[in-house]
């Protein structure tokens, strides 16, 4: 299975990360083939990076940056030098002095994680971000969303992923409109309505005849999509799990989207703790990827202690398809176990930082990390509070009220990491 599916893998025959089995076989058993293409000294992971260079080094990034751990600052100039002119990244390309053309594949995915990453680790590309913010913005669809590629149909992962990466660079998204839609709006045509059998649940796209069914890899990304955050999103306060499937509101529209997705995914993790993958000619198996990425969309939704027995599967069993995977997947289980407050330095026994850290260039620094947050801890805080509001689009620690109240998107008690 692959690292993560994202709407390529969905979309498309070439996939987004390395195609690899979803039960984690022994590496050793199967070596990888080699790289069709030389691997630049500045990339993380020994695989060919043709479909994943630029998703596997933004996620390694990210996770580093987590977990206080300052990168090279060769890995980040290899990511920055991946842009082309228009703004937009590939997936990969080898010669960067060339300038981009026609037979280069950029896309809303690769554009979209590379700016997640850039704008959360520095703001020494402060431009690079903006150009592939305009890029983004230019190629929004007439329903308000994204698809995998320019005009490509709107799908919830790709909007997904954009709207956490505009977010992060400071866009008010829910301003961002095209024919009177807001990315919004297209997340709430692909949600499934709270009296069919899977209430709140996101499809990845209509089918041929507009039916929607739902997915729990699009889920996940649709629960972080309609809060505004990244990959990387933290634990919440403790969710009402007594409200269920709630039907639209126009003042609460991305809110109540995410609530229900994650209500959803809660329940579905709630048998067996991990989500199954589904492969033409052989019985569902355990998806690592999509369910450590459900693990951030319920903690970020305050669904902890789902979010924490998933943790503690994925620790049971996520090792061995993490070392065959690379850094990418050890990224997922960093997101994941930050979210769950779970220990990065002791998962399954094996540390999540040492690992990735040593799939690319040696890091500048690394740091101490703060403290994670107990689940006691977060309620005492939820205490002291005293009920107080903060917005689920707020980046880098402004709070935007006065855009978004006049769109109804405050979040009624609830808190949002800044």
């Amino acid at each position: 299975m692959n690292v993560r599916r994202s709407a390529a893998v969905l979309a498309a025959t070439a996939v987004i990360g390395t195609a690899t089995p979803a039960v984690a076989a022994d590496p050793s058993a199967s070596p990888s083939p080699s790289p069709s293409v030389a691997i630049p000294a500045g990339l993380y992971g020994a695989s060919d990076p043709t479909y994943d260079g630029v998703w596997r080094q933004s996620l390694a990034l990210m996770a580093q940056h987590e977990v206080s751990v300052d990168p090279a600052d060769t890995a980040v100039a290899w990511l920055a030098g991946q842009q082309c002119a228009s703004g937009a990244f590939p997936a990969f390309r080898a010669d960067t002095t060339k300038p981009c053309d026609a037979k280069v594949m950029v896309d809303t995915n690769m554009t979209a994680v590379a700016v997640q990453a850039l704008a959360t680790l520095t703001d020494r590309y402060d431009a690079q971000v903006k150009k592939a913010v305009t890029w983004l913005k230019s190629v929004q669809n007439k329903d308000g969303g994204w698809g995998y590629s320019a005009g490509s149909a709107t799908d919830a992962n790709s909007t997904s992923l954009v709207v956490g990466a505009l977010a992060q660079a400071g866009v008010t998204v829910p301003n961002l409109r095209k024919n009177g839609k807001s990315p919004l709006d297209a997340l709430w045509q692909l949600t499934l309505p709270c009296d069919s059998k899977d209430a709140g649940a996101f499809a990845y796209q209509p089918d041929k005849k507009g039916k929607l069914t739902a997915n729990a890899d699009a889920t996940a990304a649709a629960v972080l999509g309609g809060y505004g955050e990244t990959l990387a999103a933290g634990a919440q306060e403790d969710a009402d799990t007594s409200v269920g499937c709630r039907e639209k509101e126009d003042d609460m529209l991305a809110e109540v989207a995410a609530d229900n997705g994650a209500a959803w995914l809660a329940k579905t993790l709630k048998k067996d703790g991990y989500l199954k993958s589904a492969l033409p000619g052989s019985e569902d198996q355990p998806d690592y990827g999509n369910t450590a990425d459900a693990v951030v969309a319920l903690a970020s939704a305050g669904y902890n202690d789902q979010a924490a027995a998933s943790l503690g599967w994925l620790e049971a069993n996520a090792v061995k398809w993490a070392e065959q995977s690379g850094p990418a997947a050890y990224a997922q289980l960093i997101f994941a176990t930050k979210a769950g407050r779970g220990d990065v330095h002791d998962f399954g026994g094996k540390d999540l930082v040492t690992l990735l850290n040593a799939t690319g260039p040696t890091p500048r620094a690394i740091n101490s990390e703060p403290p994670t947050a107990s689940a006691d801890e977060v309620k005492a805080s939820k205490k002291d509070d005293d009920g107080t509001l903060t917005v689920a689009w707020t980046v880098g620690g402004g709070l935007l009220l006065g855009a978004l109240i006049g769109f109804g998107l405050m979040l009624r008690g609830r808190k949002r990491r800044q």
